[in-house]
């Protein structure tokens, strides 16, 4: 179940909420608030995965309530003002409800609620490595282990990663940023040659001027930011210049 808050300062509102909340088989109401403050008292006791959230709120909006929060659950905005929309998505919200908004439009941002909740418990985040050089990951509602020398490539696909392992045709999705999983590495094995890849270099095959060809006839780009650091590895590896 994904459990949820409702926050709103308006009574009628916030009851209507409830009822869509209670409507949705998937979702669980922990708490109903009628301001941000309330909300922020639940949190501290309870495990919540949603928030809808109204931004006019009195003492604490919506939108400073969510960037005061250190690791915020998901949040859909709900507001009568419009223009509100493009600065609700810049802190990340899942969706964003127009107010008078009905039982359709309720249903569709669970949808997109529900899908970004299974993609979390899905691929959560990786373990450090461990005594034999492997990490953890979360994936399919189970734990794998993988070696990380197993580990060919990695690709980044917006908010999360392809894990692209060796022996293996499906890739182990991440929800995590290229930069973190990138210091999780061994830096002498690993190396970013793009903004969007990180590769073994075990398993370099061939290297020509734009383009780095892996074992299994992979193509990966060099980025023009990371070009001079890796040709300067690539030519630290010749012999007999």
């Amino acid at each position: 179940m994904i459990r949820v808050i409702a926050v709103d300062d308006e009574p009628l509102a916030l009851q209507q909420i409830v009822s869509y909340i209670g409507k949705i088989p998937y979702f669980e109401l922990v708490a109903s608030c009628r301001s941000a403050l309330e909300a922020a008292a639940v949190l501290e006791k309870e495990a919540v995965d949603v928030l809808f959230l109204d931004i006019n709120m009195p003492d604490l909006s919506g939108m400073e309530f969510v960037r005061s929060l250190s690791e915020p659950p998901m949040v859909v905005f709900t507001t009568a003002y419009s223009e509100y929309a493009v600065e609700g998505f810049q802190v990340n919200a899942v969706d964003y409800l127009l107010k008078p908004f009905g039982l359709a439009d309720f249903q569709k941002t669970a949808a997109k609620v529900k899908k970004q909740y299974d993609l979390k418990d899905a691929v959560s985040a990786v373990s450090a490595l461990d005594a034999d050089d492997a990490l953890f990951f979360k994936t399919d509602y189970k734990i794998v282990r993988v070696e990380v020398s197993r580990i060919a490539y990695v690709e980044g696909m917006s908010e999360y990663l392809k894990i692209h392992v060796t022996g293996e045709q499906t890739p182990i999705i991440v929800l995590l940023s290229m930069k973190k999983f990138e210091e999780r590495l061994p830096a002498d094995k690993f190396m970013r040659v793009h903004k969007s890849y990180i590769i073994n270099l075990t398993c370099i095959r061939e290297v020509s001027r734009n383009r780095v060809l892996l074992e299994g006839d992979v193509s990966v780009p060099i980025g023009d930011m990371y070009r001079s650091a890796f040709m300067g590895w690539l030519d630290s590896k010749f012999i007999g210049k």
